[in-house]
């Protein structure tokens, strides 16, 4: 399918099971049976939310099965999963034995855009094992402020099936891509698309670091115009030699460093274009100073120019870049201030829920009090310790997984005093604080890293993160 084509499927009466019930399972049910599908939704739960949902979609005449995810509806032409669906599940197998084909959410909306007879928006894409979210909210940012019509949709919580069969109408969108996302997307032709970093993550979903790079290039399949790659992360420039581009597509990488031609990067705290410039042997294009950047640390001054990579594909010129940064806000638990108590300095990176996010977070402060842990997802934390242990004036674990990162401090780090705090109760993350504040000195950092998932102690790394601001702010408090 070319870049600009809009697919156009014939709905009426076509039987469609939707995989999943939830943020993406529930908008596919609703458009494929306004669009005269005939419309079945299997999911593996059967609790009372399930039960609402469910009851609310019967009212429409759409058939729901509860608690039966794996067996495959008879007369089924398409399957329409949820990104977080397993390849290897009983469903998918039944519908590749069966010739069935199976599409994700993305997919979904890549084939819809367009049918209402609006001229669908472009889209840049962005993957990457860490950065996505903060890197597509610059992006619409700097968009913003060339006055484009835009919205950051995708993965960062927006579905992109409202985006594209909303009444809203875009110029182009800031769309955040998951590698399951990518997995169940074969047809998707971004304008640009920008891999940010590539490390091990959800290797069990994917079955190993291959297949899991190989979904993340999907994102390269098609491009037009740019493909951003990692010029510091050659496994990012691999995916783009491997990809399947449009004529004319160029090459575009990001570098902290000073950028050689055709890539962006940093010279005497400048964010400079080497790309989109008429002389990239000899000329190079101010964007925006590093102190533009929010925070400055160095990966997200990295994510800054992906986002300036993608807008300059797009021809938004550099004033909108350096103003779209300026405006721009991260969202909360990303490497967060939370307080300066005593001369110590409290940092809330919650969301950093693996080793690559942490180390890049770690690389951001010297010296530092780390508060970590949690469910280590299959992860080793060698490397991680070996890197920031010269950082490192203490540390406070917590959470299931902890003995994971105890032992490698204890090979890598052994002179770093370490509290092992074994409690999972609420006043957990407070302790952890007190312990942090009591091995802190004024110009340290506590910085809670966990390095881990956060659902042995907490629902999701937001309320991780709440306890963590909550606690220090209850020693500002006691402090003042």
């Amino acid at each position: 399918m070319g870049s600009q084509e809009v697919s156009n499927v014939d709905w009426q009466g076509k039987h469609v099971t939707v995989a999943g019930l939830g943020v993406s399972g529930i908008p596919a049910a609703r458009a494929l049976h306004e669009r005269g599908a005939l419309v079945t939704v299997v999911n593996d739960g059967d609790d009372e939310r399930s039960r609402a949902q469910a009851a609310e979609l019967e009212a429409l005449g759409i058939t729901v099965r509860l608690g039966d995810g794996d067996t495959l509806p008879e007369s089924t032409e398409l399957v329409v999963t949820a990104p977080g669906w397993k390849p290897g599940k009983p469903l998918f197998t039944a519908a590749a034995e069966a010739g069935v084909p199976v599409w994700g959410d993305v997919e979904l909306a890549w084939r819809l855009r367009g049918q209402d007879g609006r001229e669908p928006a472009p889209w840049l894409a962005v993957t990457g094992t860490n950065g996505k979210t903060t890197t597509v909210r610059m992006l619409a940012s700097i968009l913003e402020a060339a006055g484009l019509r835009t919205a950051a949709v995708g993965n960062i919580g927006v579905s992109l099936l409202d985006a594209v069969l909303g009444d809203e109408t875009y110029d182009v969108l800031a769309v955040e891509l998951s590698s399951y996302q990518l997995h169940w997307a074969p047809s998707l032709r971004a304008h640009s698309g920008a891999v940010l970093n590539l490390a091990p993550d959800h290797l069990d979903w994917h079955g190993s670091m291959a297949g899991y790079a190989a979904d993340k290039g999907r994102i390269y399949e098609g491009n037009r115009v740019a493909c951003v790659y990692n010029a510091q992360d050659a496994a990012t420039e691999d995916l783009v030699r491997e990809a399947d581009v449009e004529e004319g597509c160029r090459a575009i990488g990001f570098t902290l460093g000073t950028p050689g031609p055709s890539q962006l990067g940093v010279v005497d705290g400048i964010l400079v274009d080497r790309a989109f410039v008429a002389d990239r042997q000899k000329q190079a294009q101010e964007l925006a100073e590093t102190s533009d950047v929010n925070p400055p640390a160095p990966h997200n001054i990295a994510n800054a120019l992906a986002a300036a990579a993608l807008a300059r594909a797009f021809g938004v010129p550099p004033k909108a870049v350096r103003d779209g940064l300026r405006a721009f806000r991260p969202d909360a638990h990303r490497i967060e201030h939370v307080a300066d108590v005593a001369g110590v300095t409290y940092i809330d990176d919650s969301k950093a829920t693996n080793t690559h996010a942490a180390e890049a977070s770690l690389a951001s402060y010297d010296p530092i009090v780390w508060i970590a842990g949690g469910l280590a997802k299959g992860a080793t934390f060698d490397e991680l310790v070996t890197g920031a242990a010269k950082r490192l004036k203490g540390v406070v674990l917590m959470g299931a997984d902890r003995a994971l990162i105890r032992e490698a401090l204890a090979r890598h780090a052994p002179e770093v005093p370490v509290v092992d705090l074994d409690r999972t109760d609420t006043g957990a993350m407070s302790a952890a604080v007190r312990e942090a504040a009591r091995l802190a000195g004024p110009g340290d950092t506590v910085l809670l890293a966990p390095a881990c998932a956060s659902m042995d102690m907490f629902v999701n790394y937001n309320k991780r993160g709440e306890a963590f601001a909550d606690a220090v702010r209850e020693l500002a408090d006691e402090s003042a």
